[in-house]
């Protein structure tokens, strides 16, 4: 049978709340009235999340399952659901429900029109704490500034694909992935849905600020190298400033009478020095660090089990 829409969910660690994704987008993509998927990636969960979903899979041939033998990522998560997907246009969307399974039929209807990506956009979040709210805020226009890449700001991964789309973004071999802005890099003909963030329907955020920093850091690695110029240019800029300060103390002891004092303000001035050069290292050690992730010949991902796919199609690893 012909898939028309492949719906992928990354799910870790989601008991609560799966069962009750499972019967939204059901009730969601039956109104479609055509064929479809829902392929859920368990990733490496150490709950009972997979179990749920075998159980949905024996009540549901539309609900199919990769299951990874560790945690991958969310991001590795979602590419592997694209590869096994098979539909004409892949919806990604999370299991939490903050992203209203609803709105896809908005962007099946974009789709219709006769655009290959719609994604989309945050109007408002609800239940995210004041810190979260302006931290997103700013990470999506700082990447906007730092990229020449056109990344839609308020935007997560809810998204509609068209196949050929997906095709070109799975010839995309990066570790470290950072899958919004590589779907904004492929390019094609794109547009928004607007759309109001929910709570959590229930359970925890997976994304705590530690996976934050480092998913913020993988958005700006990927895709620009300007905090690398940055640090050329404070390089350059300190070192003028402590070369203009150098001939100051000279003309000073040799003109005047005057004593130079203040090895307490030299000392904290070096401090603050020597705190920039850590700084520096340390942005070249992100990008460095991601050079050596490239060069290793590792697969993205190891899939323990698939179950709904056809028997030719589950295999152990990619």
């Amino acid at each position: 049978m012909k898939v028309t829409y492949s719906v992928v969910i990354p799910v870790y660690n989601e008991k609560e709340v799966v069962r009750e994704t499972h019967k939204r987008l059901k009730a969601v993509m039956d109104k479609t009235g055509e064929a479809y998927e829902l392929i859920f990636v368990n990733d490496g969960s150490n709950d009972d999340t997979g179990s749920i979903v075998k159980d949905i899979i024996k009540a549901d041939k539309n609900v199919k399952l990769i299951d990874f033998s560790r945690n991958f990522g969310h991001q590795v998560a979602i590419s592997a659901g694209m590869d096994a997907s098979s539909g004409d246009a892949v919806v990604v969307i999370d299991a939490d429900l903050q992203d209203p399974p609803e709105v896809i039929l908005e962007m099946i209807k974009k789709w219709k029109e006769g655009f290959d990506v719609v994604y989309g956009k945050r109007i408002k979040r609800k239940g995210e704490t004041l810190f979260k709210r302006i931290t997103a805020k700013l990470f999506y226009r700082i990447l906007k500034k730092l990229t020449s890449v056109d990344i839609p700001v308020d935007t997560g991964d809810f998204r509609l694909i068209d196949k050929k789309v997906k095709d070109v973004f799975m010839r995309l071999t990066e570790k470290s992935r950072y899958v919004r802005g590589l779907i904004s890099w492929v390019g094609f003909k794109q547009t928004a849905v607007e759309y109001v963030r929910d709570e959590r329907f229930a359970g925890e955020t997976k994304y705590p600020l530690k996976k934050m920093i480092k998913f913020a850091a993988d958005g700006v690695t990927s895709f620009s190298y300007k905090p690398l110029k940055l640090a050329t240019y404070l390089g350059f800029l300190f070192s003028f400033a402590g070369f203009a300060y150098l001939i100051a103390v000279i003309i000073t002891r040799l003109f005047s009478d005057k004593v130079v004092e203040g090895w307490a303000s030299i000392i904290a001035v070096n401090l603050f020095f020597n705190g920039i050069v850590l700084i520096i290292l340390g942005i070249i050690g992100e990008y460095v660090g991601r050079i050596y992730e490239e060069t290793k010949s590792r697969p993205l991902y190891i899939v323990r089990e698939k179950i709904g796919f056809d028997a030719e199609d589950d295999t152990e690893a990619e």
